[in-house]
Formats: C-alpha cells, structure tokens, sequence
C-alpha cells in the first residue's frame, strides 16, 4: 500500500539509488503508456522546486509518451534487476513489458506507476531540451554517443510514494 511523504523525506541515496538500482521512467495514461530502465538521471533543487532530470534517447519508445504527457514517473523496485532486464532491453513497440514484468498499472495523478514499485516520484514537466555535441566542454563524453543524444527532462516533483 501506498503512503505520500514529502519529497524532503525520501532517505534514499539517489546517486546509489539511479545508478546501482536503476529505475524505470514511465509516462501515459489509461489509452498507452511506457516504461524504461534508466540508470543515469539526477535529483536535486532548481528554480525552487524539488526536481528531478531524466535522459530519454531518441530511439526510445517512451519518449513518445513523454513528449505528450505533462507528468511522468520515476520508480524504483529494490533487487528486481528481473524489471530492468526486460525494461531496458526490450521495446515497449514490441511487446507488453508490464505483462513480461508481472507489473500492475496505477493509473494516477495524470500518469502511471506501478504497485510494485518501493518508491515512486510522480513528475510535472517543467523543461525539456535535446542534449548538443556542441554544448560538450568535456569532449571525451561524447563516446557514449552516436548521434543519439539524449532529452532532458526536468520534472517538478509533485508527489512521492512509498510503498509500505
């Protein structure tokens, strides 16, 4: 069962958290949605608002879903790499992921989540921009790159649950 806290009270390392635990970015509603494993992002402060930043490249199927919605969520599920496997290989233009994953939609707060998840961040966008080679100081990084770079998401965080 859920419980809302503050985002002020989330205990979580989210540098441990994104890159060790990943985590599955979704966005949509009852009429399509998807989700993907992502293990880069950031939380954080801007413009006085509790944030967070998600990357979605460009080939990603979720970015569709992005671009439409005004809400997307960040969700974590401890040890259940079985998620992430399927997640973040297999595309949601081909398959049912939330069947594949066993997972049961919430459809709330203008988005989806999922009951399974231990910790959810429901999202309002609030900016988004396509990354720039030209934009690049450090140019080594680059590497992860063949002309696919990501968007960046910037979500006001609305509302976090915890699943007790």
């Amino acid at each position: 069962m859920f419980k809302e806290i503050n985002p002020k009270e989330i205990n979580d390392n989210f540098i441990k958290a994104i890159a060790d635990e990943y985590m599955l970015i979704a966005a949509g509603d009852e009429n399509g949605y998807n989700m993907m494993t992502a293990s880069w992002g950031f939380a954080g402060e801007i413009w006085g608002d509790d944030s967070v930043i998600a990357l979605v490249r460009p080939q990603r199927y979720t970015l569709k879903f992005l671009e439409e919605q005004n809400y997307f969520t960040l969700s974590f599920y401890g040890d259940r790499k079985d998620i992430h496997k399927i997640c973040g290989s297999k595309s949601g233009r081909d398959i049912d992921k939330t069947a594949a994953c066993g997972l049961t939609p919430v459809f709330s707060d203008d988005s989806v989540y999922f009951n399974e998840a231990r910790l959810v961040l429901v999202c309002k966008k609030t900016y988004c921009d396509k990354l720039k080679p030209e934009c690049f100081i450090d140019k080594d990084k680059l590497k992860w790159y063949n002309n696919d770079y990501h968007y960046m998401f910037i979500g006001k965080i609305e509302k976090v649950y915890i699943n007790d």
